[in-house]
This record gives C-alpha cells, sequence and structure tokens, in this order.
C-alpha cells in the first residue's frame, strides 16, 4: 500500500505521519480544515515543510462537506486511509459540544462512506484512551469493556468506534481504530499540557496542577506513535473464519474485518515525574498552583501495548525525560526563548 489519504494531515501528528510516510516513499494526499481551535498559524507552518515535497498533494476541506471530501478521495485512489482529523480536546467539549457531534460523528461517517465507495484496502479511524472512561482496572487492555466514557469527546470517538465497526461488517472494508494515549512532541498542540506547562514555566509564570497533582498518564512520543501507525498500515484485520481463530487478547471483531488497537508507551508517569522532566530540560523550576479535577478528566491512563507489538513487533519506547529534551528543545528554537 504505497498511496496514503491522511485526514487533519495539517495537524500535529497527521503532519508527522504525513513526513514518516513521505521518508519511506509513500505517495501522500492530505485533506485539513485549518479550523481556528487553535492557532492556525502552527498548522499553516507544518503545512509549509510539506508542501512541495515529492509525493505530498493538499486540499483545504471539512469533513462536513460530504461531496468535497468524496470527490478528493475518489480522485487520490488511495490504498489506505488514516483519519486523524477531528474535533479534540476533553475540556472544549464543555465549550462547543455540536462540534464534536458535527466533525467527529458525522466527519468519520462521510470517511466511512468514501473509503467503502473506493473500497480501499485499510481504513484507519484514530480514537482514543479516554474511551476508557471510569474504567479503573490498569493497564487498559482493548477487550476490557468501555462503556463509561465520562467526556462528551470521548463518548464521540466511542461512537465513531462502532459506527465503523457496522460498516466493516456489512461491507467488508477492513478497519483498524486505534487508540492514542497522551501524544506529545515537537509541533505539538498548544492546548496540551506539555505546550502549555513548557510555556509557562519558560517565563517563569505558575502552571495549574489539576487533580491536585495525582494524576497518571500514559505519555506517547509522537515519532513512536508515527512509526506504530506506519507498521499498522500493512496489518489489515480480516474477517475470521470462526471466533476460535482468534488469539487471546486479540480485539478482532469475530464478525467483521475490525479491530482496536492500543497505541501507548507502556508505562505510567506521574504528574509530578512529567512536571520534573520539562523543569530538566528548561533548567528551570515550575511554580505550582494546586487545582481540583477538571470536568471530563480521568485519574489514570495506562496502555497495555501488547497486542501492537504482536501485531507489528514494535513497543514505543522513548521515556519522558528523553521525550520532553526534545520538545522543550523545539519550542526555544521555534518560539526564540
Amino acid at each position: 500500500m504505497k498511496r496514503i489519504y491522511v485526514t487533519g494531515a495539517a495537524g500535529f501528528i497527521g503532519f508527522h505521519l504525513a513526513e514518516h510516510l513521505l521518508d519511506e516513499g509513500f505517495i501522500v494526499h492530505g485533506f485539513d480544515g485549518m479550523t481556528p481551535y487553535y492557532d492556525p498559524a502552527l498548522k499553516e507552518a507544518r503545512l509549509a515543510r510539506l508542501t512541495g515535497r515529492n509525493g505530498f498533494t493538499f486540499t483545504r476541506g471539512m469533513l462536513e462537506g460530504a461531496g468535497k471530501l468524496a470527490a478528493d478521495i475518489r480522485a487520490f485512489r488511495p490504498d489506505a486511509i488514516v483519519h486523524l482529523a477531528a474535533q479534540a480536546g476533553v475540556r472544549y467539549s464543555l465549550e462547543a459540544p455540536r462540534s464534536y457531534l458535527s466533525a467527529n460523528i458525522e466527519g468519520t461517517f462521510n470517511v466511512m462512506e468514501a473509503a467503502r465507495d473506493q473500497g480501499v484496502k485499510h481504513l484507519m479511524l484514530a480514537s482514543t484512551s479516554s474511551v476508557f472512561g471510569a474504567n479503573t482496572e490498569m493497564p487498559y487492555r482493548e477487550t476490557d469493556k468501555a462503556d463509561t466514557q465520562v467526556s462528551l469527546y470521548a463518548a464521540t470517538k466511542k461512537a465513531t468506534e462502532n459506527l465503523s465497526h457496522s460498516w466493516a461488517h456489512l461491507y467488508n472494508l477492513p478497519t483498524t481504530c486505534f487508540r492514542f494515549f497522551t501524544v506529545y512532541g515537537p509541533w505539538g498542540r498548544p492546548d496540551m499540557a506539555p505546550f502549555k506547562f513548557t510555556r509557562a514555566i519558560l517565563a517563569g509564570e505558575p502552571i495549574e496542577v489539576y487533580g491536585q497533582g495525582d494524576m497518571y498518564r500514559d505519555f506517547t512520543y509522537v515519532t513512536d506513535l508515527v512509526r506504530a501507525l506506519r507498521l499498522l498500515i500493512d496489518h489489515p484485520p480480516v474477517r475470521p473464519a470462526s471466533p476460535d481463530q482468534i488469539a487471546a487478547g486479540d480485539s478482532l471483531s469475530p464478525v467483521a474485518p475490525w479491530r482496536v488497537v492500543n497505541v501507548g508507551n507502556g508505562e505510567k508517569v506521574s504528574l509530578g515525574d512529567f512536571i520534573a522532566a520539562i523543569e530538566a530540560a528548561a533548567g528551570q523550576q515550575a511554580v505550582k498552583k494546586l487545582m481540583g479535577m477538571q470536568k471530563g478528566d480521568v485519574v489514570a491512563t495506562w496502555a497495555d501495548n501488547g497486542l501492537l507489538a504482536r501485531l507489528t513487533g514494535y513497543r514505543p519506547e522513548t521515556s519522558i525525560r528523553e521525550g520532553m529534551a526534545r520538545f522543550v528543545a523545539w519550542y526555544r528554537d521555534y518560539f526564540g526563548f
């Protein structure tokens, strides 16, 4: 599969994935609405690094524009689609809930329909660790129940998992849903803690530490993540002849060519250790303002990445210290600190 269509190509993860695929000689077509959820100048800067590279083309458009999206995919004739575009953010879903319904559910449905129409060999949809919601058994496994989402963002992503399973079953459309675990790294999103904490610490301003600091996340460095996605492209699910053919621990559907895969570091990192990694990289101490839990947040996330390893032979491995050192170095260079 050499022709890859990437939605959200000017976004944080989409940009890194497009670069990685182009470096390996893939032909990549990007699609992005360049929405102002955060400063579009950062998206434009990412896009500028892709524009002009051999094998890369791009279309500006919204997922909700079904006709334009379908025509774009039809013209490109992709072997695989990696659908990353979405309205992101747990906290913003409290402020603008309808944008999550239109972008995440309607938009993903339009991608699914275009993939079915073109008969793509592999449809890959971005989901999130937030779908595990109120689950407390960790590390999270793909085969765990995920029925207790605590934010609208997570609920819309779980809905797209369910919708894609039905399409995979009805139309024999090979589909992988991958669940991200707190992705960070250079060119990251300004609304996320790595970006916000780094900016504040370098400026000598206080940082707001939610959950009184008693929180844990499975931080996944972005180049590890896109390496995993690149490898998963080559592993489209196949509908099993019978449930007996599904290996233990595999989330493969018994009735469809559909699977969900965790993409995480497989390590639970405390918020304190995360902040310490930024302090070490910045050479400055944080001024902490302890806060309560935010609505829609969960206390911890932690991935079991065994299925990813069994499918691809790969596990993310960048430590939080190493990853944050790279991020802070990029931040200083990009913003001139």
